[in-house]
C-alpha cells in the first residue's frame, strides 16, 4: 500500500478525522490558516472564511474542507497532511492510512480508550485518599499534648515561610495559642 496517493489516503482517513473529539476547533482553525496563509497557498481567503465560519458545526466544516481538498487534487491533499502533522502530530501518527503502512500502530480507535488521570489504577487513588483521610482524622482527634506529636508543631511553625502570606496568617493564629504555653 505504499503507492497510495494522498487523495486516496484522505478518502480513507476522512471518517477517522471527522470522528467525535479527534480534532479540536483550534487545531482545525490552525490547519485552515496554514493552508490559507503559507506558501503554497492552498485555500483562497474566501474559502478559508467559509471553512472557519463559527456558525457551522466543526464536523460540517471539516467534512466540507476534506471534500474540497479531495476535489482540488493531489498537491492540496499533500499540504493538508503536512499541516495536520504540524498542528496535530499525535493524531497524524494514528491515522488509519499510516497504520496500514506501518504495522506498529497498536490502536486505531481512540474513542474506546478510557482516559485516566493515572496509569496506576483506582486502587492507588483509593489508597492515597485513605491515607490522607487517616492523617486528617489523626490530627483532628489527637489531643493537643506536645508529647504526642512533638515534630508536628515545629513543622507547622516553619510552614508559613513557604506558604503564601494569606494562609500564613491563619496558621500563625492557630499556633499562637500552642506556642504561648511553651
Amino acid at each position: 500500500m505504499t503507492d497510495q496517493t494522498y487523495c486516496d489516503r484522505l478518502v480513507q482517513d476522512t471518517p477517522f478525522l471527522t470522528g467525535q473529539g479527534r480534532l479540536s476547533e483550534q487545531q482545525v482553525d490552525r490547519i485552515i490558516l496554514q493552508l490559507n496563509r503559507y506558501y503554497p497557498q492552498i485555500l483562497t481567503n474566501k474559502e478559508a472564511e467559509k471553512f472557519r465560519n463559527p456558525k457551522a458545526s466543526l464536523r460540517v466544516r471539516l467534512c466540507d474542507l476534506l471534500s474540497h481538498l479531495q476535489q482540488r487534487g493531489e498537491r492540496h491533499c499533500q499540504e493538508f497532511y503536512r499541516a495536520l502533522y504540524i498542528h496535530a502530530q499525535p493524531l497524524h501518527s494514528h491515522l488509519p492510512s499510516r497504520c496500514t503502512q506501518n504495522s506498529d500502530c497498536r490502536e486505531l480507535d481512540w474513542g474506546s480508550k478510557s482516559h485516566e488521570l493515572s496509569d496506576r489504577g483506582p486502587m492507588s487513588f483509593l489508597a492515597g485518599l485513605g491515607l490522607a483521610a487517616g492523617l486528617a482524622l489523626l490530627l483532628y482527634c489527637c489531643p493537643p499534648d506536645p508529647k504526642v506529636l512533638p515534630g508536628t508543631r515545629r513543622i507547622l511553625a516553619f510552614s508559613p515561610v513557604i506558604i503564601d502570606r494569606h494562609v500564613s496568617r491563619y496558621l500563625l493564629a492557630f499556633l499562637a495559642d500552642d506556642l504561648a504555653r511553651f
